[in-house]
């Protein structure tokens, strides 16, 4: 079964749609409209990027260059985690974007040999998509997870220092704050997984049954990427989290304030 393809009286009906926000923001004051255009502007140009881009690299299948597409990918997303948190990068985007690096493609690898068992473990059709949505997803978590440790430290600033000052090691006393901000980072993951195909249908499971995949087929494909997605997401938060615990304390254990945009 083929899918249908969008037309351009489509796409403007589409666009059509933005107006309801705008009218809402508009009478009611909450100053969206500029970036409510402005983000679908942006949305707009960087997708025709990506699709043009896309199409080249698939075309092409280079290994090489399909790493260095999800690098770049990775490298972003590492940037947007510590401006999302509010964070400066300069201490803690090296190591966070070599962790997350190491991360998302052992999972990829891992993904597409041992789950799908591709005969080119590097075939952009495969490689990029997939390792966009583990990204993608664990992404959103990073930035809960330490916008969490990062506010739960500064508001409970002098309880900290109570337990260094009765002899607890730095790692000891942010302990609570590691396991509260993972806990928290992988709420909405876990409400995915657990209301996923009741309440919703998930982007990867809706695209093959639009592509024209079997129900059943797309069920499958959904069950592992969801599984690697949570798999990648805590092992990325809790190695963002131990980053910032490495990088944001001093010698003496006192968190680096200056490392806050903020501050």
């Amino acid at each position: 079964m083929e899918s249908y393809d969008i037309s351009l009286e489509g796409m403007f009906f589409s666009f059509f749609l933005l107006l309801i926000p705008i009218l809402i923001s508009y009478y009611m004051g909450l100053k969206l409209i500029s970036p409510t255009i402005e983000s679908a502007l942006r949305m707009v140009l960087q997708l025709l990027f990506v699709g043009f881009f896309l199409t080249f690299v698939f075309d092409l299948n280079n290994a090489l260059l399909n790493i260095a597409w999800v690098l770049v990918m990775i490298f972003v997303a590492s940037h947007t985690v510590l401006k999302s948190a509010e964070l400066r990068a300069g201490r803690l985007l090296p190591m966070l974007t070599f962790f997350m690096v190491v991360t998302n493609l052992t999972m990829l690898l891992y993904f597409n040999r041992f789950i799908i068992d591709l005969n080119n473990l590097f075939d952009a059709r495969y490689f990029i998509p997939i390792g966009g949505m583990v990204l993608g997803n664990s992404l959103r978590a990073n930035i809960i997870g330490m916008e969490n440790f990062c506010n739960d430290i500064r508001r409970n600033e002098n309880r900290y220092l109570f337990r260094l000052s009765m002899g607890a090691e730095k790692t000891e006393a942010l302990a609570p704050y590691l396991r509260k901000s993972v806990g928290v980072a992988l709420k909405p993951t876990l409400a995915n997984m657990a209301t996923i195909g009741i309440v919703f249908l998930p982007g990867m499971m809706t695209g093959q049954i639009l592509a024209g995949a079997s129900p059943l087929v797309a069920i499958e494909y959904q069950i592992a990427i969801m599984i690697t997605i949570f798999v990648t997401t805590i092992v990325n938060v809790l190695l963002g989290l131990l980053v910032l615990m490495h990088r944001g304390f001093d010698e003496y254990g006192m968190f680096r304030k200056e490392m806050m945009r903020n501050s």
